[in-house]
């Protein structure tokens, strides 16, 4: 069947859409960043990319936020909810588990580093980045997070995932 506009489209389309948008944006940003690193080298893309994710982070935050119709301070549980809703959830396969006043979220497999080992390229050094966007995103859903990287390339400590973050809920 022919569709002349996404409001035409069935559940099962616009979830199939969802997945092209995600793979597309994420192709986006894999561009740009390769882009800056083929011609300034690894150092000047990384400065970019932190600089680009601090400021995209928290626009993507507070629209799953809005989105979700979660509260000002949302918890462990908005925080869950809110990770599941990121641009590049249907690409990354991960698992959340809350333990106490932690969230531990771990990426299993990324599609990042899955594209850049098929092209033969050093995996991401993710972590500097990681702690920006993962920090900034928390601190938007609610600001009583705090983060720290359990896992995460070049830092490595577990191998059963692609990297590995702890968030912590401080009670006031």
């Amino acid at each position: 069947m022919k569709y002349n506009k996404i409001e035409d489209l069935p559940r099962e389309k616009l979830i199939e859409l969802c997945g092209n948008y995600a793979k597309n944006w994420l192709a986006m940003d894999g561009v740009w960043f390769q882009s800056v690193e083929k011609k300034l080298g690894m150092d000047e893309a990384m400065e970019h990319d932190i600089a680009a994710w601090r400021s995209f982070t928290v626009i993507e935050a507070k629209r799953i936020k809005e989105f979700l119709g979660l509260p000002e301070r949302a918890g462990l549980e908005g925080l869950k909810r809110a990770l599941e809703f990121r641009m590049y959830a249907p690409l990354n396969k991960a698992e959340t588990i809350i333990q106490g006043n932690t969230l531990t979220y771990r990426v299993l497999s990324c599609r990042v580093q899955q594209a850049r080992a098929r092209k033969g390229m050093e995996f991401h050094p993710c972590k500097p980045v990681g702690l920006v966007e993962y920090g900034g995103f928390a601190k938007t859903i609610d600001d009583r997070f705090t983060l720290d990287e359990v896992s995460c390339y070049p830092e490595m400590t577990d191998d059963t995932g692609n990297c590995m973050w702890k968030f912590t809920l401080h009670e006031e």
